[in-house]
């Protein structure tokens, strides 16, 4: 008994010694490396999601602590398992990790999942793998099946190792998976080393699922080599870029999906919207509205008072319903007239006396500031006083056809006001003007 107990130390602490030398005398693994970022491929439809659900067979066994191109095997091996989870583009996935041989053991453990697949999962679970064990290849490629007997989908399993097992048996174990899952499952292996015999193995396994591949680590430890490996583990050849709204912007790139048929867009696939007012030129009924401006859901400016004259060009906001105003929003009475130097309102002007009248009586919250103006023709007095005699006649005539005398004020403004320049004979019978202006 003692001397059983002696050689299992000795043999424990062989072992030990034997992995200490190998960690010690090499080279740290090299860690720089940035994936590929594979999501463009997907979101435009050129690769689509091939498999569902994956599993890693991860070989932490006592010969992977060997060395291969001055690294540690198991170091290299959980690399090329890293680098391909930070490669993956974001698919939704079941995903588990098996390891063989950790912690001396004779088995295999699934130390992560399945479960629903993150970066940061997988990531923390490989990172503590640590081994020395024997090499159940075999038995982890069996329990495997347990495993992704609870995964959904079509089934990618990965097997990063050097190929040297103990139980013998590997290809027979690839090949009762397939059995079991048929074309679901792919096995696909990543030899770490050179060993010929670890090699050969490795493509047996591959090939035990009929759609599967091998590789060798150093061959998919790059950038662009990993990028091609995971792309042809998790994605399919799609029917390319994808425009669904067929408006010659890829649906990736769409800022704006849906876009009707025919309508022109701009380099990110949103309609054009010439003038900038947040209307799209094929929705928009009022093109050309100054920057600035405000508008309502067709892209016309707004008329608040509902005159006919935009807000941001209306001189007289406010005019009440029904009221005939001039083109600058303003409610003047367009034909009515007097005699020269005269106050007396021509029998011609009643009709428009009388629109007057029917807006007020529509309106019968409104009073109104009934305003004389003249051109500047003749003495500044003089033209003030007719201003006010014709304002007042004004009033008088609406007082007389039944409207209330409080809702109307009589003003003269001369030739304060000009609605035009008085530079010709047109612009001086425009200012000649009687204009009345609400008062709420």
């Amino acid at each position: 008994m003692k001397l059983g107990r002696t050689v299992h130390l000795l043999t424990a602490l062989t072992l030990a010694l034997a992995l200490g030398a190998c960690a010690g005398g090499t080279k740290a693994p090299v860690h720089d490396f940035t994936p590929v970022n594979l999501n463009p491929l997907v979101d435009s439809g050129e690769y689509v999601q091939k498999v569902s659900s994956f599993l890693v067979i991860l070989d932490a066994s006592g010969t992977m602590y060997g060395t291969y191109d001055a690294h540690r095997k198991i170091d290299l091996a959980k690399g090329i398992v890293n680098r391909m989870n930070r490669t993956i583009p974001d698919l939704e996935l079941t995903a588990g990790l098996r390891t063989v041989g950790e912690n001396f053991s004779r088995g295999s453990d699934l130390v992560y999942g399945m479960t629903g697949y993150t970066k940061d999962g997988l990531q923390g679970a490989v990172a503590p793998v640590t081994g020395g064990g024997m090499t159940p290849l075999a038995a982890a490629l069996d329990a495997s099946k347990g495993d992704l007997e609870r995964a959904p989908g079509d089934l990618a399993l990965v097997v990063v190792s050097d190929g040297l097992e103990t139980d013998t048996s590997s290809v027979a174990s690839a090949e009762a998976l397939q059995n079991a899952f048929g074309d679901r499952i792919c096995i696909y292996t990543v030899t770490v080393g050179d060993n010929p015999a670890g090699i050969q193995l490795m493509d047996r396994v591959a090939q035990a699922s009929g759609c599967g591949f091998s590789t060798n680590a150093k061959d998919i430890a790059s950038s662009e080599g990993m990028a091609n490996f995971v792309t042809r583990v998790f994605l399919a050849k799609g029917t390319g870029p994808v425009d669904s709204d067929g408006d010659g912007v890829y649906d990736n790139e769409d800022r704006c999906p849906g876009t009707p048929s025919g309508v022109e867009v701009d380099a990110v696939g949103c309609p054009l919207d010439t003038d900038g007012d947040g209307v799209y030129d094929y929705l928009d009924k009022c093109p050309g509205t100054p920057s600035g401006v405000e508008v309502d859901a067709v892209g016309c400016p707004l008329d608040t008072d509902g005159d006919g004259v935009y807000d941001y060009q209306d001189k007289c906001p406010g005019t009440p319903k029904g009221a005939h105003v001039d083109d600058r929003g303003c409610w003047v009475l367009e034909g009515l007239y007097f005699d020269t130097n005269e106050a007396e309102i021509k029998a011609r002007g009643y009709a428009i006396l009388q629109e007057v009248v029917e807006v007020l009586e529509m309106n019968p919250g409104v009073r109104v500031e009934i305003q004389g103006h003249t051109d500047n023709r003749g003495s500044e007095s003089y033209n003030q006083q007719l201003s006010e005699r014709r304002a007042r006649a004004v009033r008088d005539f609406l007082i007389e056809a039944g409207i209330d005398a409080d809702r109307l004020t009589a003003r003269g403004y001369g030739e304060s006001k000009p609605a035009v320049p008085n530079t010709s004979d047109a612009n001086m019978a425009k200012n000649r003007r009687v204009q009345l202006n609400p008062i709420y």
